[in-house]
């Protein structure tokens, strides 16, 4: 069994946090939960319950790019074979990682490999939509694409009822960071998550340069988790407004087509004229090169 590292970032989620490591239990890896400033007493409860884990803990929030680095860098130190990118606000069958494993050791131009991700029930975008036996089935990832028209990343499949139509393995261009797993030689050759975004976009950014190293990127659907989508960061709030709308200035000044970044800036000045409130500050902190944490005090 190849030697793996599954890093989670907490920030104020402790319930969240321990029902992760919980489901994690029969996974065979080593956890490094890196605690980014809680202010929940998260740290030492972890800790208590989960002993035989490794914890950094941040004395403030230095965001999710930036703590999962810390987590990589422990990996590495230990001589991992892969890193896994686990969101705290997931939940895991026993077999994920053999199956994500497994892909990732197919071929050896395979750099990066993403789980089939449902929503948790409950946490369903459009919950009226579903069945109570169909919560639990519902997809929020099944592979995905960059779209580079929009600048944004798109989840295969999202919102649908799973019926066996996402079972097929398929190389993709974009895996979400919610569940990444990455092999060493990727972050030996082209570097860690790009700190500047702080939060969002960060694994747009890193499947960007990992392509362009030349690897190849796989959606492996036996590997099945679930995610309490938002439950970390909050969908539609100041939060997400802010660093998605400086983000995406970021990354589409970084690698979008001129034509295609250059409609990205008349949307962020439609923004600033007709925007909510952090979503101009947002703009205007690209603008004035606030990278990082910004402007935003959580």
């Amino acid at each position: 069994m190849k030697k793996t590292f599954v890093v989670l970032v907490n920030f104020n989620g402790l319930k969240n946090t321990l029902d992760c490591l919980q489901s994690l239990k029969k996974c065979p890896v080593s956890v490094v939960v890196v605690d980014n400033g809680s202010r929940d007493n998260s740290a030492k409860l972890i800790k208590k319950q989960f002993p035989q884990i490794k914890l950094i803990v941040n004395k403030t929030n230095r965001g999710f790019a930036a703590a999962c680095n810390q987590g990589i860098d422990y990996g590495l130190s230990q001589k991992a074979d892969y890193l896994l990118l686990l969101n705290n606000d997931t939940l895991v069958k026993p077999d994920f990682v053999n199956h994500l494993l497994a892909r990732a050791e197919s071929k050896p131009e395979i750099g990066l490999v993403g789980a089939k991700i449902y929503f948790a029930p409950g946490f369903e975008f459009h919950k009226q939509r579903y069945k109570k036996s169909e919560q639990g089935k519902v997809i929020w990832y099944a592979g995905g694409e960059i779209d580079w028209q929009n600048v944004i990343g798109r989840h295969w499949g999202v919102d649908q009822v799973d019926s066996g139509q996402f079972q097929q393995v398929k190389s993709v261009d974009f895996i979400s960071g919610c569940c990444l797993l990455i092999k060493t030689s990727v972050l030996e050759k082209i570097g860690s998550l790009e700190e500047k975004y702080f939060l969002y976009l960060e694994d747009m950014d890193f499947c960007v340069r990992a392509k362009r190293a030349g690897y190849q990127f796989y959606y492996e659907p036996k590997a099945v988790i679930w995610h309490k989508n938002a439950a970390s960061s909050h969908c539609g709030s100041a939060l997400q407004d802010y660093y998605f709308s400086r983000n995406r200035l970021l990354f589409a000044a970084r690698y979008a087509p001129l034509k295609t970044y250059l409609a990205v800036l008349r949307q962020a000045m439609g923004l600033l004229l007709s925007g909510r409130r952090w979503q101009k500050k947002g703009v205007v902190d690209f603008f004035l090169k606030r990278f990082d944490q910004g402007s935003f005090k959580s």
